[in-house]
Order: structure tokens, then sequence, then C-alpha cells
């Protein structure tokens, strides 16, 4: 199978956890304290691939000033791409409650939700293709990793959703277009860097690693802490051994 056809298969796999989370959401009713729960866990579950597959590769690979830059880089874009969103209404995409607006409350905040759930996923899947770059194979742990922290993301934004009056039309086609895009996003990844230097394949990596974590602290740890908040660090603590321990299962 060719390499491209793999990075749009697995990063399609990895959004359409979104779509899974989403569809567990709608049907029945998940009390806040275990969204909460599981989008620490899925927190975790995160940090650790950031730590041990993205930094730790980038770095090896392209070196400490290319990863860091591109760290930074992606943190700094997500920030303000991100509060750019939350003032037309896109602030809490990722929340369970009744925090999210609805549509009179807020013209255009729909538009403004599936742009930011798009914001949120793309660095997930891009960093899947480029992982076929440097190992020649997708890792385990990275999709692990995503696909894991995918399912409570999608589970507590559509609780959100469905709260604030959205259709369901509406919520998975939001899901259904970003899962795509997830595998388009992977598929681009790999072919746009195929053949490019260490360092920049480095840079691009830490970029999507910086903004991901930008969006963790931004999004998915707020909702977290929201109604579990003294086993907050816990749930997460257990969402990074598991992902560590698929990391050294899979290397």
């Amino acid at each position: 199978m060719p390499m491209w056809l793999q990075a749009l298969l697995w990063g399609t796999l990895a959004g359409a956890a979104l779509v899974l989370g989403s569809a567990i959401s709608w049907r029945w009713r998940i009390n806040a304290k275990t969204v909460s729960t599981i989008m620490a866990f899925g927190a975790g579950v995160l940090i650790s691939a950031l730590a041990f597959e993205l930094v730790a590769e980038a770095e090896s690979n392209g070196g400490v000033v290319a990863t860091v830059a591109g760290f930074l880089v992606g943190a700094v874009i997500f920030v303000a791409a991100n509060f750019a969103l939350a003032r037309r209404g896109a602030k809490h995409r990722k929340r369970s409650g009744s925090q999210q607006p609805s549509e009179q409350d807020s013209p255009g905040s729909g538009t403004a939700i599936a742009v930011g759930a798009l914001l949120d996923g793309i660095p997930e899947s891009l960093v899947l293709g480029l992982g076929l770059i440097s190992a020649g194979t997708v890792s385990p742990a990275m999709l692990a990793a995503v696909f894991i922290s995918n399912v409570p993301e999608g589970l507590s934004s559509s609780a959100g959703m469905k709260k604030a009056g959205r259709s369901a039309a509406y919520v998975f086609t939001v899901w259904g277009s970003i899962a795509v895009l997830s595998g388009v996003a992977a598929c681009l990844g790999f072919l746009a860097l195929d053949q490019a230097p260490a360092e920049l394949v480095a840079f691009i990596t830490a970029l999507a690693a910086g903004a991901i974590l930008a969006m963790l602290a931004d999004t998915m740890i707020p909702e977290a802490f929201e109604e579990h908040h003294l086993l907050t660090g816990l749930t997460a603590s257990v969402g990074f051994v598991t992902a560590f321990a698929i990391h050294v299962a899979g290397g």
C-alpha cells in the first residue's frame, strides 16, 4: 500500500474517534463527572505522546533549535487562532455543560465552533503523516494517543452542542467532516514533507506538538477540571502512564 494512502487511512481512523465520541454522547446522557474523568485521561495520554513521540523525536532527528522554534511557533499560532475564534463564540467548544452559546445567543458561533474543532484536530492528524516519514510506519503509541483522546473530545463537545440546541445534522456534519479532513491532513503532511530536510520535518513536528499542548491547556484541561478536580491529576497521570506503556511496547 502506498505510504500516502496509509497516512490518509490512519489519519481518518484517528479522526473517526471524534464521531464515535459524538455518537455516544448523542445516544446516551453521560454525567458530568464521567465526562471530566474521560477528558482528564485523554489529556494525560496526549501529554505523554507529546513528550515521548513528538518532541523527543523532533529533537533527535532535527536538533534542539528547530524543535524549540517549531514548538513555540505552534503554540503561538494556536493561541492566536483560538483567541480570534473565542471572540466569535467558540471559547467553550469542548465543554459538556451549558457554556456553549446557541446560534440565537451568538450568531455565527456555529461556524466558529466548527472551525475551532478543526483547529484542534488537524495538528494531531498531521503528526501521523509526519511519523511515516521519519519511521516508515505509523507510531502505534501516537495513533493510540490521538484515538483515545479524540473520543472524549467528541463526547464532551457534542454534549455541549446538544445542550446549546444544535441539531444532530450540524453535530455529525462537523465531526464527520473533521474525520475526513484529518485523513487529508495526515496525507498532505506526508506528501509535502516526504523529501524535506530533517530540520524542517522536526520544525513542523514540533510546531504540531506546540499547538496540541496549547489546545490541551486552553480547551481539554478546563473541562477535565470542571467537575472532578480532586481526581483530575490522578486520572491524567493514569492516561500519561498508559500512553507511555504503549510507547515502550511499540518501541
